[in-house]
């Protein structure tokens, strides 16, 4: 296990064109701004190796994949330039996925809320197990899912999207999400996942590197406008995360 550390941890492993990107915060995975920064320059930096033909994404630990936002640095916005700022670092880390020339496969061993929504949605294919359940919680804190909504919309279509959105209070099982294209497949324990993982990305990295590249224009066609979309997603956040109602509820 990596060590702790306030401001997460990330690490990266490169072995047979597999390059394997972990990280991690004490808090359930989530993620300060720090952290979204340092994975989007990971991911801009990988994609130009050409020694690595994968990108395999997971997070530390055996609970959560990821909680989404950090709710300590939420508090702390005070203004529509600092929420702004905090959430452009998920539209950052979007468009880093979107436009990364490997094609990122992600291992998710547990359950994601918000913005770990969005980082799956990100994904180009995604691996998860019974525990994998899906939430879009940012309706009751008085926000919206504004910046990761293209790319959730774009997995699983509008009407689903609106329905985790609406039911901000319920969890989606990995079933429902596989069901919906969230997850291309779903295993039943970590083990098993680890082993699928494996097996996929290094058959995929065995693939001609320059066909993968291709395809992965192709599985983004129609999305460079997003590098201007979810910037303009970030503004709209930036400003409700400042509203009596969002700061009362994070401190419930």
């Amino acid at each position: 296990m990596l060590p702790l550390d306030k401001n997460g941890t990330l690490l990266t492993t490169i072995e047979n064109k597999i390059a394997t990107v972990q990280f991690g915060h004490p808090a359930s995975n989530s993620f300060p701004r720090v952290l979204l920064d340092r994975l989007t320059n990971e991911l801009t930096f990988l994609s130009d190796n050409p020694e690595i033909s994968v990108v395999i994404l997971k997070s530390e630990g055996t609970g959560a994949f990821c909680a989404g936002a950090s709710f300590d640095e939420l508090l702390a916005v005070t203004t529509l330039e600092e929420g702004t700022r905090f959430f452009s670092g998920f539209a950052n880390l979007i468009n880093a996925m979107r436009s990364c020339k490997k094609l990122i496969v992600g291992r998710i061993h547990g359950k994601a809320v918000g913005g770990g929504v969005g980082i799956i949605a990100a994904c180009d294919y995604a691996l998860g197990t019974q525990e994998s359940a899906v939430k879009l919680s940012e309706l009751a804190i008085g926000i919206g899912p504004f910046v990761i909504e293209p790319a959730v919309s774009r997995k699983i279509g509008k009407m689903a999207m609106s329905e985790m959105t609406l039911a901000a209070h319920e969890w989606k099982t990995a079933a429902w999400a596989n069901q919906k294209g969230l997850y291309a497949k779903v295993l039943e324990t970590q083990e098993e996942l680890d082993i699928e993982v494996t097996t996929f990305s290094k058959r995929l990295a065995n693939y001609n590197p320059d066909a993968l590249a291709e395809m992965k224009k192709i599985i983004w066609e129609g999305t460079a406008h997003w590098d201007k979309l979810l910037k303009e997603r970030a503004a709209i956040s930036g400003k409700l995360v400042l509203s009596d109602f969002t700061k009362n509820a994070l401190i419930k």
